[in-house]
């Protein structure tokens, strides 16, 4: 298996951000090798490690078991540090003057009323790089306004494209723009510290998560703007070719998508189903009969098993895919030939598959950097960090613990 990854060493990342689209931006830094410090405080912590504390929730140690939270926050270290307090403030800016970066993902207003916005870092480390990704940007009448990921889809446009005609717009649920914004934060990122390797010059990057999914959904874009009307609903259906769905297989649930889009996967197809498909002919004859072409084909495909029928597909050419559930994703033999799941042991949860990071370097098989650490639990590192990054002694943090200003354990508020 490769080492450790040398990518981005000597980077140092500043997180202060929560749920998914920050973390995951911080994340991709920590997987390719930076120094990623994760900064929550024990009042104000992740929402992702849980919403809301109560008295039994912080005795089981819930705060360290979310499956969401240990996925996107592996290869980091993590500090609990009141920022509400000056020396939880000051403890932060001179943490930032021997960092590279800060990420945060707050609502427009927050950092500054901490006073700890991006003009207050840059001038206790002007080469500073700062990634702030807000809902919908730091400007405009909507800069101010909090959302989530259903918020943001809805802001996008994406359900008016989702669905089947007759639907209402259809959601995805899956809270896109956080995923999406992260990867976005990521590159910018990279783009910056390269433009401040050429320059010496720090940046701040404004990023709006609802303008990230926007090319998602660029064909409807596209054909409002060319045609003056929105795209129809097309549900599993291409607009142009056929067959294009979902269609049944053998068993309980189980489906398998089949995607036609030129004569030759066409003819493969059919010497495939023998003679059932006979008496459809070219896409024009297909898209005009898609009703029944669909029916003849699900006919077919609902006497095989799902994986075998996409093995045979697959290998005539014919672009297949079984519809997989998340557990057979886990165990799929591509993935276990790729090595992607790591399993690492984490405080309060035990032994857990990590997924890796997606891209690999020639050398060594190809095999994926091995995860360094799993996620840190809250305030995992007050000690080395504060100790040995910003030089405190054991007793000044021992004060600061005395009078709440770090922790290792959530308390409410």
């Amino acid at each position: 298996m490769n080492s450790a990854p040398r990518l981005l060493d000597g980077i140092r990342v500043v997180d202060l951000s929560m749920g998914w689209a920050g973390p995951l931006a911080a994340r991709n830094f920590a997987d390719m090798g930076a120094d990623v410090i994760k900064v929550e405080s024990c009042t104000n912590f992740d929402w992702w490690r849980g919403w809301e504390a109560t008295p039994e929730w912080i005795a089981e140690n819930n705060a360290e078991k979310a499956p969401a939270f240990n996925m996107v926050n592996r290869n980091k270290r993590a500090i609990a540090i009141d920022l509400h307090t000056d020396t939880g403030a000051d403890l932060l800016k001179h943490l930032v003057t021997i960092s590279d970066i800060v990420v945060e993902n707050f609502s427009a207003g927050v950092l500054p009323q901490l006073g700890l916005d991006y003009p207050v870092l840059k001038s206790v480390n002007p080469e500073l790089v700062m990634l702030s990704m807000p809902a919908f940007g730091s400007s405009g009448p909507w800069q101010y306004y909090r959302a989530y990921g259903s918020t943001i889809e809805q802001a996008s446009g994406l359900p008016h494209l989702n669905g089947h005609p007759d639907w209402l717009p259809t959601m995805i649920h899956v809270a896109l723009g956080d995923s999406v914004a992260g990867l976005n934060g990521a590159a910018a990122l990279l783009t910056a510290l390269r433009h401040r390797k050429r320059t010496g010059e720090g940046q701040y990057l404004d990023l709006s998560q609802s303008e990230c999914l926007f090319p998602l959904g660029v064909h409807g874009i596209v054909e409002q703007s060319g045609n003056g009307r929105a795209p129809l609903r097309l549900g599993n259906k291409h607009a142009a070719h056929a067959p294009h769905g979902v269609y049944p297989c053998a068993g309980d649930d189980q489906w398998i998508v089949i995607q036609v889009f030129d004569e030759q996967h066409w003819s493969a197809l059919r010497a495939l189903t023998g003679k059932r498909l006979e008496d459809f002919g070219a896409q024009s004859n297909r898209k005009a009969r898609e009703a029944e072409l669909d029916d003849t084909l699900g006919a077919w495909t609902s006497s095989f098993d799902a994986g075998e029928l996409e093995t045979r597909l697959m290998a005539a050419g014919v672009p297949a895919a079984q519809v997989r559930s998340a557990l057979d994703a886990k165990a799929h033999p591509q993935l276990m030939a790729r090595k992607y799941f790591q399993m690492m042991d984490r405080a309060h949860v035990g032994t857990i598959a990590n997924p890796s990071a997606p891209y690999r370097e020639s050398r060594d098989n190809g095999d994926p950097y091995p995860l360094q650490t799993s996620a840190p639990t809250l305030g995992e590192h007050n000690e080395e960090v504060l100790g040995q990054l910003l030089g405190l002694t054991p007793e000044a943090i021992a004060r600061l613990a005395e009078q709440n200003i770090i922790g290792t354990l959530p308390r409410m508020h």
